[in-house]
């Protein structure tokens, strides 16, 4: 007989926030991740403001946050001719309890890397160790199979298996064979960092063109000699629906590839040409999702974060739900115990509406409103206010908040998602299936 341990397949924002939150909770675990070392790779990317309080609770607070990124005070569209379409203040300056911040993606996936190793054991992460399946036992435990780099196979036994293993997730692809293949709606995205002087307030949240070709930009630093580490994405949307797969995934670019699409960018207070021109390095990638699942559970594993329910980054709460996924299964643990009638509550309360966020995020998610805009004046902004109201736009941006879960008032609200010292009641032995 074993003690009872968590598996959980993938190092990434939202495995690493899986393992913060058990070890918060006294539960045993190891995180398997196929990568031989967690590198600061990747770009910017926005923590909303619940995901800010979780990181909080886990004693990964605002000072912390404050060397990888810097916290957001406006979130605004503007149209292709410069003229502003909608703003509203983030974070504190909205009147949440705590900030938004951007931060780099690669940097925050160190952070808590180190912070685990720190609290939990060098051990606590295991790398080149890529989990392709899993086996489930009549004795309701599970058993993680996988390989290393070199082909080698591995085996680990644990009494829950949590896949946290990113889009092409090999834990789901076994619990949903059959499903469909990635989505790709038509947007090819460029993303860089350029280092430049900051935008509107110093620390805004743009997103400037139309949907079907546009910049969206914002700051990961604070300013050093007047100059930010601006994290920009360039978008374009294409009508061959084979495009992407003669592309390639996350290729490295010449920033020409990216200009000769803006080159006319201009504005007295943005020259985009000049912005993605001078980028440190530049990537393509499609805009891709998966089409929900009815379950992200079998028996004694979930899937979490990407690997359930991978979306268009268009609402900026990819991370923010990978961090919100591992503290909700905190909470569902703490009520539940540690097996898979926890997972079960965890996947019935949340399967269904996050599922609804995805297809959100695909029709645009808060870009949806550049919809509405082009749907109703084209390219003549001066009747904006007629036929696209205020009240209305601000309507909008609400529905979308509530629907992602952090409308102000619903979330300075609401208790903590974990009781502080809350524990997990461990049962005594987990079985050791026959080989």
């Amino acid at each position: 007989m074993s003690a009872p341990r968590v598996l959980v397949a993938g190092g990434g924002i939202g495995g690493l926030a899986v393992g913060l939150t058990l070890h918060e909770l006294g539960v045993p675990f190891t995180i398997l991740e196929g990568a031989p070392e967690i590198a600061p790779l990747g770009v910017g990317i926005n923590l909303q403001p619940n995901a800010v309080r979780e990181l909080g609770d886990l004693g990964i607070g605002t000072s912390e946050l404050d060397r990888i990124g810097i916290p957001a005070l406006v979130w605004a569209l503007v149209a292709r001719d410069g003229r502003e379409i909608y703003s509203e203040p983030r974070g504190l300056e909205a009147g949440y309890r705590w900030p938004q911040y951007a931060v780099h993606r690669g940097q925050l996936q160190v952070l808590l890397a180190e912070t685990l190793r720190k609290r939990a054991g060098a051990d606590a992460i295991r790398l080149d160790h890529r989990v392709t399946g899993y086996a489930t036992h009549d004795d309701g435990t599970v058993t993680a199979l996988g390989e290393h780099s070199d082909g080698t196979p591995w085996r680990e036994h644990g009494t829950l298996l949590i896949g946290a293993d990113g889009i092409h997730s090999a834990v789901r692809a076994q619990m949903h064979p059959a499903q469909p293949p990635i989505h790709w709606g038509g947007v090819i995205m460029w993303r860089g960092t350029t280092l430049a002087p900051p935008v509107r307030t110093g620390s805004s949240f743009v997103g400037l063109g139309s949907n079907r070709q546009r910049v969206v930009l914002y700051p990961i630093s604070h300013p050093r000699d007047g100059l930010v580490v601006t994290n920009w994405i360039a978008e374009i949307t294409v009508d061959d629906p084979e495009a992407w797969q003669t592309r390639g995934w996350f290729r490295k670019v010449e920033t020409t590839e990216v200009v000769q699409h803006f080159a006319d960018w201009t504005y007295d207070w943005l020259d985009v040409p000049d912005l993605l021109a001078r980028a440190d390095v530049v990537y393509e990638n499609p805009m891709i999702d998966r089409d929900p699942v009815p379950t992200w559970v079998d028996g004694p594993v979930l899937l979490v974060g990407d690997a359930a329910h991978a979306m268009y980054p268009t609402g900026s709460n990819g991370a923010t739900q990978a961090i919100m996924d591992a503290r909700h299964l905190g909470a569902s643990l703490v009520r539940h115990g540690l097996g898979p009638e926890a997972l079960a509550a965890f996947d019935a309360t949340w399967c269904e509406p996050i599922s609804r966020l995805v297809l959100r995020n695909r029709g645009a998610g808060p870009f949806g409103l550049l919809d509405l805009v082009e749907e109703r004046c084209g390219d003549d902004l001066d009747d904006l206010e007629a036929a696209l109201p205020e009240n209305e736009r601000l309507e909008f941006m609400a529905g979308y908040k509530a629907a992602a879960g952090f409308a102000v008032e619903q979330l300075n609200a609401s208790p903590p998602t974990i009781p502080p010292d809350a524990v997990v009641p461990l049962p005594r032995t987990s079985g050791v299936p026959a080989s």
